[in-house]
């Protein structure tokens, strides 16, 4: 309510202005007569009923004020009501399509409709009045009344509804009008218009031909009739409220603008050579009457006409065209087929065409037939990666059950372990597990490559290992018997490094062989040091290699790695490094558990730079 109240308002106060500045007697002495009218049209356009009603407020106040009569007020008033209201019909009836937007001039269609409903309204208007002058004042000035009226309405309306409708577009105010839930019958409606306008055009005839007052009355309340009984006609669509910044809007702005400064031009020249035309015989009785401006729209006619006859063939020609394949925007999605038989057929139009727009049609064309044969393509990529990449989870699931899974923790002894794969899957492994009573088997390997391959090596030597244990306790020949197996089948030349070991519970030796594995950290005298063992070489190379069995007391603890630890890079391309791995074991509480508190040194050393190799980590406590 507020809002609406608003708009009565600004309505009735722009009026009053537009009445008190245009009917000085200043004006009138240039033979402009009342272009106020034209903000009629305007007001009602662009705030529908509320903007109608402050308009005829504001002029009826103003026609009280300069003496007119209520019985000379009310017809013109229940007339200008309906012909400022009537903009507002036309404007949201969609003549051409149910897409109805709000009042703006950006396509060639709406300055159509723009000029068309101002010329009817303009026609409506000063049929009427004239008819009201003629029979109220002079019979013999209802013609130049008439031409008087409607030179100014079409004029004012013109240059201030363009004004108004550009600065709507930057201060949203207009008023929309909701879809109506009663029925449209738009025969009966159609019939209405087509009736007014002929009984309008009668009218002005006979203003022309005959001074019959009686004649008049009846063709003037006909008008008013016909005219309040089409507002009543319900508004049947949505008002489409996106904005978009279209070639064309940009385009007709530009000539707007151009034909606004025309328009000011020609009135300077109406202005300078009405003195001139005045004194001229025959033609000074209608000049005082009819408004000067009538040069000015000699000079639009001229240029206004040519120019929109050359905007519309732009307009199918060329930009139609490139705003039909704009609409490809809402059909793309991304990693999506585009959905072409809609677009297709939008195309379709112009593929024939014998250039640029042709040329562009079969080109959209192509691009769409090519996507989507691409995203086929892609599609069936991504369903044979998406059963890889399941596959894959359920490799990583298999491997790590294969790891252990609980701690082994005794009153003597504490084996521990942890690794992950810089992939799915990985080539590192580590065990643990007692082969009776008094031994437990502890390995840790690193099998060459990375990904899929390095993890079945890896779980084929562990598995193997475990079978092996079943029948000889001496890693040495464990080692041996595992590259010869390794080796038989070995196309790709692929290998692991290996270190096995057996520690005795009650005896508290180790014994242990190493395949070409990094010596592990033992821990002797509160300091940790670097296991000086034999190297080996690495399971899977040359067949028939014997492996050194070494053997020492383990007394306190033993840390065994991959060297994905050693070799952990930062964004400097350094490496985490033997030293650092040694400082960090001989600096951490012998109580703590080394993992967590190596892998977050780790991570402050490589911060956010990406690791390509598996970390594995064990370590063997003695309490």
């Amino acid at each position: 309510m507020k809002s609406k109240l608003k708009k009565i308002a600004i309505s009735f106060i722009i009026m009053l202005m537009a009445t008190a500045i245009t009917n000085s007697t200043y004006i009138y002495a240039y033979g402009i007569s009342s272009p106020h009218i034209g903000f009629l049209f305007i007001l009602g356009l662009l705030f529908g009923p509320y903007g109608a009603l402050g308009a005829v407020l504001g002029n009826i106040v103003l026609d009280l004020y300069t003496g007119f009569t209520p019985l000379e007020i009310i017809p013109s008033a229940i007339i200008s009501f309906g012909v400022s209201y009537l903009a507002y019909k036309l404007w949201y009836s969609g003549f051409k399509s149910d897409k109805v937007r709000k009042p703006r001039l950006d396509t060639i269609y709406q300055l159509s409709l723009f000029l068309s409903i101002m010329m009817i309204c303009g026609l409506i208007f000063s049929a009427a009045h004239a008819i009201f002058m003629g029979i109220i004042v002079n019979p013999l000035l209802d013609e130049y009344i008439f031409i008087s009226y409607f030179l100014n309405f079409i004029n004012a309306a013109f240059i201030f509804g363009v004004i108004g409708i550009w600065i709507t577009k930057k201060i949203d105010i207009v008023h929309v009008p909701k879809k109506s839930e009663r029925k449209v019958h738009n025969k009966f409606y159609r019939i209405l218009f087509i009736l007014l306008l002929i009984v309008t055009l009668i009218s002005t005839a006979i203003l022309i031909i005959s001074q019959d007052k009686n004649l008049l009355t009846m063709y003037v309340t006909l008008i008013g009739i016909l005219l309040i009984a089409y507002l009543t006609k319900p508004f049947e669509y949505n008002v489409d409220l996106t904005k978009k910044n279209t070639i064309i809007e940009s385009i007709l702005q530009n000539f707007l603008i151009l034909t606004l400064i025309i328009a000011l031009f020609g009135a300077l020249i109406s202005f300078f050579s009405y003195n001139f035309l005045k004194d001229i015989n025959h033609i000074n009785q209608y000049i005082i009457l009819m408004p000067t401006l009538i040069i000015t729209d000699t000079i639009l006619i001229l240029s206004f006409i040519p120019c929109i006859i050359i905007l519309k063939y732009i307009g199918d020609k060329v930009l139609q065209p490139i705003s039909s394949f704009s609409e490809i925007e809402s059909f793309i999605g991304e990693n999506k087929k585009i959905e072409s038989e809609g677009l297709v057929d939008i195309y379709s139009k112009y593929i024939n065409e014998k250039n640029e727009i042709g040329t562009l049609a079969r080109s959209y064309t192509d691009l769409i037939n090519f996507n989507n044969n691409y995203i086929e393509n892609i599609d069936k990529i991504e369903g044979k990666q998406k059963r890889i990449e399941a596959e894959l989870d359920i490799a990583t699931k298999i491997q790590a059950e294969n790891l252990p899974t609980e701690v082994i923790e005794t009153d003597e002894i504490i084996v521990n372990g942890y690794s992950r794969p810089a992939k799915e899957v990985g080539g590192d492994f580590y065990d643990y597990y007692p082969l009776d009573k008094d031994h437990i088997a502890i390995v840790i390997g690193d099998a060459s490559g990375k990904g899929v391959p390095a993890a079945i090596l890896a779980m084929i030597s562990q598995v193997m290992i475990k079978q092996l244990l079943k029948y000889n306790n001496d890693p040495s020949k464990v080692l041996y018997s595992l590259n010869n197996l390794i080796c038989e089948n070995n196309s790709e030349t692929m290998f692991i490094t290996l270190w096995l070991g057996i520690y005795n519970t009650s005896t508290k030796k180790l014994v242990f062989s190493n395949a070409g594995h990094n010596p592990p950290l033992i821990r002797e005298n509160d300091k940790f040091r670097f296991l000086d063992i034999d190297t080996g070489i690495v399971i899977g190379i040359m067949e028939d290699f014997d492996y050194v069995k070494e053997e020492i007391t383990l007394t306190d603890e033993l840390v065994l790695y991959t060297d994905g630890i050693t070799d952990a890079n930062n964004n400097d391309e350094e490496m985490y490094g033997e030293d650092r791995l040694l400082n960090f074991f001989n600096k951490i509480n012998r109580n703590d558990d080394p993992i967590d508190p190596l892998l977050e040194d780790i991570q402050s050393f490589t911060q956010d730079a990406e690791q390509f190799d598996d970390m594995t980590l064990m370590y063997i406590k003695i309490k």
